[in-house]
């Protein structure tokens, strides 16, 4: 809260920062007459005031709070953009996970229909096949 007070003739005035610490004492006032037109005192006094210090002190802390608020959004954008691309990433492989799963569900019926037919049978192909394999194997030393 601020009161506007109105300087008198010969008043001294000291003028703080925005933080409190002492920055200056202007010198006496010219009174009525002295220079200044009656009843209008201008901006007599507050160019070297602490209103100047805290307008330059309230500028610099606007711009680092500006570079600070761009830098958080830059950010929050690239943060959007993985955002987007781990979205992307975990639907292909929710759609990949889908079809393999598909894939060794039919690999398992097909298990479980092969093991619930005949093992004679089973074994005899087996037995047919490597005897033919052994045969394949011999012929291939006998030639060279």
């Amino acid at each position: 809260m601020s009161a506007l007070v109105t300087p008198s003739a010969g008043a001294v005035f000291r003028v703080y920062s925005c933080r409190g610490a002492l920055l200056e004492e202007v010198g006496v006032l010219p009174g009525p007459g002295e220079g200044v037109p009656p009843g209008n005192y201008g901006n007599y006094g507050y160019a070297n005031s602490g209103y100047s210090a805290c307008e330059e002190e309230n500028e610099r802390l606007t711009e680092s709070l500006r570079s600070k608020v761009t830098a958080i959004k830059s950010l929050s954008i690239e943060i959007g953009h993985e955002v987007k691309t781990q979205n992307k990433l975990l639907a292909e492989m929710d759609s990949q996970f889908d079809s393999t799963t598909g894939f060794l569900g039919k690999t398992m019926g097909k298990l479980k229909i092969l093991s619930r037919g005949s093992q004679t049978r089973l074994l005899c192909y087996m037995m047919l096949f490597s005897l033919f394999v052994f045969f394949v194997i011999y012929w291939i030393i006998k030639l060279r």
